[in-house]
């Protein structure tokens, strides 16, 4: 079923970046759509020279290149067509509030202009997929084992539905570890862009990079050396997950977490 009929614009959109860190990282693509309430729609794709080198993890994910990118255009010089596109246009995409929005406010704000998220209405489909096809035990229960969970949350209930969904998935997913040891790897590994399970620390080209705090968006590296109490307040005084001061506490004796980046192919 379509969009009901539209009061004003909607612009949907979607940003590539250098990386995850909106005070460090640049837009080097935008893609948008803007419907109009009469039915248009404007299309417009384009890229931007960040100026700065891409980070290998990010090209890892979406294959642009700063060669790629060397004559095209700076944000900022596109900055007034964008701001003048999302006037008075409600906004769309997915997962909007994560990265997007922050990221094409700061960009933004570095090219003199004010983009200001106050009275424009927000269709995220990233919350109606969370919302419509729930991820609760119940879903679990029926997607793999064909059943409809009886007698929902109750403790005894929970915990059976909950034993017959990780038989379920080992039988289903070959590649599952089966012993405790590697399902707990699996488990409790950091996202791709994370160095600790809770994302106190991103990648950034193979290092690491606060993600919180007042050295958010520092190198761990750089804070070691620069405000050593506070590495080593977080080891010996802060209530942090074990992996993150196991990092910490390595680097305060000059181990530092690394990772390398697998190359892969340009996008033209």
């Amino acid at each position: 079923m379509p969009l009901a009929p539209l009061a004003r614009p909607l612009v949907v959109f979607d940003l590539e970046t250098t990386g995850l860190l909106v005070e460090l990282d640049r837009i080097i693509e935008i893609g948008l759509i803007k419907i109009f309430p009469d039915g248009r729609r404007e299309r417009l794709v384009q890229r931007f020279n960040p100026f700065m080198k891409i980070p290998a993890e990010s090209i890892a994910v979406h294959g642009i290149t700063n060669d790629v990118l060397k004559d095209k255009p700076a944000f900022r010089e596109w900055a007034p067509r964008l701001f003048e596109i999302f006037e008075g246009s409600d906004i769309g995409g997915f997962s909007l509030r994560r990265l997007d929005i922050p990221m094409l406010t700061k960009e933004f704000e570095r090219a003199g202009f004010t983009f200001l998220m106050e009275g424009r209405r927000i269709a995220d489909a990233s919350v109606i997929f969370r919302e419509k096809e729930r991820r609760d035990l119940s879903a679990a229960y029926r997607f793999y084992c064909g059943k409809e969970l009886v007698d929902a949350h109750s403790a005894e209930a929970d915990a059976e539905a909950s034993l017959d969904v990780l038989l379920a998935q080992l039988d289903r997913y070959e590649d599952l570890p089966k012993d405790m040891a590697g399902l707990h790897a699996f488990c409790t590994k950091p996202g791709p862009s994370q160095v600790d399970v809770d994302g106190r620390l991103l990648w950034r080209d193979g290092e690491a990079y606060f993600n919180f705090g007042k050295h958010r968006y520092h190198k761990l590296a750089d804070v070691v050396k620069e405000d050593p109490d506070y590495v080593r307040w977080i080891v010996e005084k802060a209530d942090f997950a074990p992996d993150f001061v196991e990092i910490c506490r390595q680097a305060r004796q000059g181990v530092y977490p690394r990772r390398e980046i697998a190359p892969v192919s340009p996008r033209p």
